[in-house]
């Protein structure tokens, strides 16, 4: 049976559903993880309601629970069996409802076999290549055909006119590639989400465009290594700049090796790309670096934080910094201290490291005790405190352009949003300037975030 011969069929059940139940069906999905992560979760969203089935954030009325995971770290899968325990008394009350699971982790030969024979109220599991088949394999566990496995390891075509039903109606999340060649040792993300492949640049273009005329303000690009797109990244950013409207342009992640000084001079010289550039180093040792298969040197990286700094001094970065990887010693841990003084990151996204079965460091010796990688993080913390502090002190007396997001930490009547920096600004604000870009003269600044007030 066809996707489409499926999806019809889908379509006819759910509309008899319907005249049975005075309602659609519900359908719930939750996503774990990271942004492409969300994004697949919109777009499964988004194949459900084009068949019939209305978007529920309630459980326990939800005739459909997707459960769309993470596989990063183990504790992710953790927390997914735990949800899947608490919805076994849910079914057993209503046998009809269809619970399944997708996404990285049911793409792990392990954990689907682990759902099939401890999770057996779990229908429907299916692997990040067959988001396509969702028609078909949803359509065979509703027509009786049993519990439903589909661990397919041939990617499918990249679906160019998929609908996504998306969670923002001002902030919008665009794929430009999936899948990733990089084979870091600590990284289960090859495996998971295979090779890549790249959207065709004309298809990205017009939903970004699509999006503008819309009304979104901000566009994020994703992909696991936005470099590596194979129809050129700096073009594709070219191309997306000329496009007109009240917008601005994100995207992540880039990685250091394959960063290009063109793509320092394509952010740099546009009119909608962020000045910010989130560059993952990982670790300040270039052995451990090497241990980690990222190949690049930190003089290497440090070359490219140089260049985008000679062109713009106050140009923004963040980073993703791993802590404890196996065989790192206490003085390989203090070179990644001395890179945040070097580089002045806006700010940095630390883990402990986690050891990840299936991966190449899983089989590396680990002889530090999670207790002292916790006190280095502590440490590590500490150092980009007392950087970002005083580098984000630049900002104050100047206008920043942000996009208010909501409600903000500060207390009643303070908005939150980010700049093109991708700061995190506080200021006072009604509410209904949610969704719009607002000028905000910056006061203060904090070591996570700025304050200011609206001009």
């Amino acid at each position: 049976m066809s996707v489409s011969e499926a999806g019809k069929r889908l379509l006819d059940l759910n509309s008899v559903f319907a005249k049975e139940h005075g309602h659609a069906p519900l359908a719930y999905v939750h996503s774990y993880g990271c942004q492409q992560n969300v994004s697949d979760g919109e777009r499964i969203m988004g194949r459900l309601t084009a068949v019939g089935y209305d978007i529920t954030d309630d459980t326990e009325n939800a005739d459909l629970i997707i459960l769309n995971t993470c596989a990063v770290r183990e504790n992710a899968e953790d927390r997914v069996y735990g949800r899947l325990g608490d919805l076994k008394k849910l079914k057993q009350r209503r046998p009809e409802l269809v619970i399944g699971v997708c996404g990285c982790m049911a793409q792990l030969s392990h954990a689907a076999e682990k759902i099939r024979e401890s999770y057996k109220h779990v229908d429907l599991v299916f692997g990040t290549f067959a988001y396509n088949e969702l028609y078909r394999l949803l359509y065979q566990v509703r027509s009786g055909g049993g519990r439903v496995f589909e661990q397919s390891e041939r990617p499918n075509d990249i679906d160019e006119e998929f609908v996504q039903l998306r969670g923002s109606s001002f902030q919008a999340f665009v794929p430009i590639m999936y899948g990733c060649n990089n084979f870091c040792t600590y990284c289960i993300v090859p495996y998971v989400r295979g090779r890549e492949r790249s959207r065709a640049p004309d298809s990205v273009v017009k939903e970004v465009a699509e999006l503008v005329r819309n009304g979104y303000k901000e566009i994020t690009l994703l992909g696991q290594n936005v470099n590596s797109y194979s129809y050129g990244f700096s073009e594709l950013l070219r191309r997306i700049d000329r496009i007109e409207g009240d917008f601005r342009v994100r995207f992540m992640s880039s990685h250091p090796k394959d960063a290009s000084r063109e793509l320092i001079d394509t952010i740099i010289d546009s009119r909608k790309i962020c000045k910010h550039l989130h560059l993952p180093v990982q670790a300040g040792s270039d052995r451990i670096l090497k241990a980690m298969n990222r190949g690049y040197t930190v003089d290497k990286y440090l070359e490219t934080v140089d260049y985008a700094r000679s062109r713009d001094p106050e140009f923004s970065l963040t980073t993703d910094l791993i802590v404890g990887f196996p065989g790192e010693t206490y003085e390989e841990f203090c070179m990644t201290k001395e890179l945040i003084r070097r580089v002045r990151y806006d700010n940095i996204y630390s883990f402990v490291y986690s050891r990840r079965s299936g991966t190449v460091a899983a089989r590396m010796k680990d002889d530090i005790s999670d207790k002292q990688k916790g006190l280095w993080l502590r440490e590590l913390l500490l150092e980009q405190r007392e950087t970002s502090s005083e580098w984000l002190k630049r900002f104050v007396g100047k206008v920043s352009r942000v996009l208010v997001e909501g409600e903000g930490r500060s207390g009643e009547g303070w908005l939150t949003g980010k700049n093109d920096q991708a700061v995190i600004v506080e200021f006072e604000g009604d509410k209904p300037l949610v969704g719009s870009f607002v000028d905000v003269m910056i006061t203060t600044a904090m070591n996570w975030a700025l304050k200011g007030r609206i001009v």
